[in-house]
């Protein structure tokens, strides 16, 4: 047996995020599907490092497979971007990895990063890949905002009411915001994030960019530990799954 890992991008439009459901499209159903379609006898598991929402994108998603058939990294990518087709999903790399490799418990930290494009002309070739905010944002105040969310701490108030992890104590690796042209970048990382915390984030900080709180306000809505303090939870388009660390 041999184990890969692989590095996946997709578009999120078309699915109702990466894990799979019974009756409608995701991601992993796409990958496993694609390894069915070459590895008829094998009924391969794809392993993800972490779950995305409907809607959300990724760039840099990390899964592996266990294969039973003696093959190697390039033969499994082509068969699978050859199997994965129509669907907006490709691997990037697969690489050999030691039984010992997890796509989820052995990563150390996950990258995110939230593109909103703030412009008043309406979205042509991003629409569904950017959150298009009219308003002007002040990006200065967004990042200064954002500091209040690094460390650990509990975030309920950024939870989804849903959200399945244990317990609602993160330690945010960094928050920070950018402006490149008319997008706005919103980049963070952790070893791991709750459900919606990255879209509960950004709602809040586009509510300071626009001037609807200060950014001190961000601290208090931390503490108050209830998601009903939410602002705002931004929608699935502009998040990207960026890159994971092992």
């Amino acid at each position: 047996m041999q184990r890969f890992k692989l590095t996946i991008e997709y578009d999120g439009r078309p699915f109702a995020g990466w894990q799979r459901q019974k009756d409608i499209l995701t991601v992993q159903e796409v990958l496993e599907n694609a390894l069915s379609a070459f590895l008829p006898s094998e009924n391969a598991v794809v392993s993800g490092s972490g779950r995305t929402d409907a809607g959300v994108h990724a760039i840099g998603q990390v899964a592996h497979v266990d294969v039973m058939r003696d093959i190697g990294p390039d033969e499994l990518q082509g068969a699978l971007n050859y199997h994965c087709r129509p669907h907006p999903v490709s691997v990037l790399a697969v690489e050999p990895v030691d039984s010992e490799f997890h796509a989820r418990f052995s990563a150390v930290r996950r990258h995110y990063t939230y593109k909103i494009c703030n412009r008043r002309a309406p979205l042509t070739f991003h629409s569904g890949l950017e959150w298009h905010v009219k308003a002007p944002l002040d990006v200065e105040k967004m990042d200064k905002a954002a500091q209040y969310l690094v460390g650990q701490h509990d975030f309920t108030s950024f939870r989804h009411i849903h959200c399945q992890a244990q317990s609602p104590i993160k330690t945010v690796d960094y928050v920070k915001v950018e402006r490149t042209g008319d997008v706005v970048l919103i980049h963070a990382g952790a070893r791991s994030f709750l459900h919606h915390q990255i879209r509960s984030f950004t709602g809040t900080l586009q509510q300071v960019g626009i001037g609807k709180l200060q950014p001190n306000a961000v601290k208090d809505v931390l503490e108050a530990c209830d998601r009903s303090a939410l602002p705002l939870n931004a929608p699935p388009d502009g998040l990207y799954f960026r890159s994971v660390e092992y």
